[in-house]
């Protein structure tokens, strides 16, 4: 199986406990972006820092190009509207949305690098957003839909799908650009001005500042690490798709920890994304190069 694919699904089972610990930290909209980007942002940022201080060569990873300013604001864009739209918005419309990730990816994919899928992978697009789809509508009543709040939250989720489309197209474009700086620098000015907005985000208790700690210090900046890393070796539609597997795998978490408990439909549709994604891996692991 292709390098880029195995980094892409560790990084994305990193990620599947985020929405548990957010959820268990209890904290607001605006606290969440301000912690969870600063502390993300600053793992990032020493990261990134490593290859200009310990490198002996004298190649340095590129900072002043197109490529790292957007990373920078696509950063910006993603952390924010993520955190901000699971405060607006029920998890199930925010995840619906976000699930449109491979959309985005492929089409970015074609447009910039004249990357092309065939209609095997368009087929498990569909079929994973489908069940993606199908897993959270239990969870949405029409309250939910019609609400403005929640129309808010679902454009948010959109907005985070077509920010980790761009960060894994240029990342793959630009594989000189030194994307953990980029998106430190980012995260910390996103979580800055969330501070700054938010004042009452620096007003949270000991457990609250535990479960955010985890996802902001440690879950956040590895898997994406490990995330990006992988779109340098593998278009970012696959990263894309492997990705969803967080979609579906973070509400085990949060069954497992809370006193929720999964509808029918959740199981059905979890079982079509798994059984697609599964079908996904067999592909890349007979192609074995892409």
């Amino acid at each position: 199986m292709n390098p880029g694919v195995v980094l892409a699904l560790f990084g994305a089972l990193i990620l599947t406990p985020d929405t548990l610990l957010m959820r268990l930290s209890e904290l607001t909209g605006g606290q969440m972006v301000a912690w969870r980007a600063t502390q993300a942002g600053s793992i990032f940022f020493l990261i990134g820092l490593i290859p200009f201080i310990l490198s002996r060569s004298g190649v340095k990873p590129k900072i002043w190009c197109k490529s790292f300013a957007a990373l920078v604001v696509v950063q910006m864009a993603n952390v924010f509207c993520f955190a901000y739209g699971i405060y607006l918005a029920p998890v199930a419309i925010v995840l619906i949305a976000v699930a449109t990730v491979p959309v985005f990816s492929i089409i970015l994919g074609a447009v910039v690098l004249k990357e092309t899928v065939d209609i095997r992978t368009w087929a498990i697009v569909l079929i994973v957003f489908f069940g993606v789809t199908l897993s959270v509508i239990g969870d949405i009543n029409s309250y939910d839909v019609f609400n403005p709040s929640s129309v808010l939250g679902g454009l948010c989720g959109l907005v985070v799908a077509f920010s980790l489309a761009c960060n894994f197209v240029i990342i793959r474009k630009n594989k000189e650009v030194a994307f953990p700086l980029a998106l430190g620098t980012g995260g910390i000015l996103c979580g800055l001005l969330a501070f700054y907005f938010w004042p009452s985000a620096s007003e949270i208790n000991l457990k609250s500042m535990f479960y955010i700690s985890i996802t902001g210090l440690f879950i956040l900046p590895l898997s994406f690490i490990l995330l990006s890393k992988a779109s340098r070796m593998t278009p970012a539609s696959n990263v894309s798709i492997i990705m969803l597997l967080e979609t579906i795998l973070g509400p085990l978490w949060v069954w497992t920890f809370t006193n929720e408990s999964p509808k029918f439909l959740t199981i059905i549709g979890g079982t079509i994304v798994i059984l697609a994604l599964t079908y996904f891996f067999s592909i890349k692991s007979s192609k074995g190069v892409q």
